[in-house]
């Protein structure tokens, strides 16, 4: 599939709040903002940047708000771990985070404060933020213009290299290539089947993925420190938990009221739409939520 390349630098400022999937960058030249399709163009800020969402994956939440409620996020070992290995793939060294005296929220500044590359994008999503595979590095071809993107490719990137690790979740849209996404979902298979990798480390009494498994949830408290599970569960269910809820009794009427569309993967088959994550997500004792299907199973619909 041909993306579009912009050449520039990813760019911390000191007060820019990147985590494991979300990164600011520059482009050398500003101006090629305009070339990203999307029906929302992204709208770059003073210094030129926007901040550029990684394709195919999702890392834990270090600072979400949502609709409803106040700032949450995932348990920081994995949450951070993820930011970490997004920069340091990128070229930045000394992460260093920094509190706000008065709200208490990071942002996050590093050595340089900027480090040249390139992002490969097919458009934004609808909340403006350029969606797109980040490399480090001199790119492969010119700036402004559509190259076409193999699966080799992957292997520089940092979207490929979270997966690998074990701190990112393949998650997918209808629009992204199929051999693009068979690829990434190899190098999260590779690290699911790599005992104590990152989030999926099910040794004893380790912290770890509980997604399918199931995640006792009595209360806030649960998703942000006790329990890690896919970031768009713990999205959804903050925002359930933020509206004074305090069961899991009308989680699955919630879910079917958020009406994400998605498809399930089975091998080459492909299902009809669905809509609701109540479809692949079950209660257990009013107080346990695990879904049925891994991430890399389902194939969200393009909004």
């Amino acid at each position: 599939m041909s993306m579009l390349l912009i050449k520039g630098n990813f760019h911390l400022s000191g007060h820019t709040r990147p985590d494991g999937d979300t990164i600011p960058f520059i482009p050398d030249y500003v101006g090629e903002w305009k070339l990203v399709r999307g029906c929302h163009t992204p709208a770059p800020g003073p210094d030129g940047h926007v901040d550029v969402r990684l394709e195919g994956i999702d890392a834990l939440e270090t600072h979400y708000s949502g609709n409803y409620g106040t700032e949450e996020r995932q348990p920081r070992k994995f949450a951070d771990a993820a930011t970490d290995a997004l920069l340091t793939w990128l070229g930045f060294s000394d992460i260093r985070r920094t509190p706000d005296p008065d709200t208490g929220r990071e942002t996050i500044s590093a050595t340089p404060n900027s480090v040249p590359g390139y992002i490969l994008t097919r458009g934004s999503d609808v909340f403006g933020r350029c969606v797109a595979l980040v490399v480090p590095g001199v790119p492969p071809g010119a700036s402004g213009y559509e190259i076409e993107v193999k699966p080799k490719l992957l292997e520089k990137t940092a979207n490929q290299h979270l997966l690998a690790e074990g701190l990112a979740y393949p998650t997918f849209y209808s629009g992204f290539p199929d051999e693009l996404r068979r690829a990434l979902t190899a190098a999260a298979l590779a690290a699911k089947a790599d005992p104590g990798k990152g989030v999926w480390n099910v040794t004893a009494g380790a912290l770890g993925d509980v997604t399918l498994t199931g995640a006792k949830v009595t209360g806030m408290s649960s998703i942000t420190e006790d329990v890690v599970i896919l970031p768009k569960l713990f999205r959804r269910l903050k925002e359930y938990l933020s509206l004074g809820n305090t069961s899991l009794a009308c989680f699955p009427a919630y879910l079917g009221g958020a009406a994400d569309k998605f498809r399930t993967l089975s091998g080459d088959h492909v299902s009809t739409l669905v809509t609701g994550l109540h479809n692949i997500v079950e209660i257990t004792n009013g107080e346990t939520v695990k879904m049925t299907h891994p991430s890399e199973e389902l194939l969200f619909d393009e909004k």
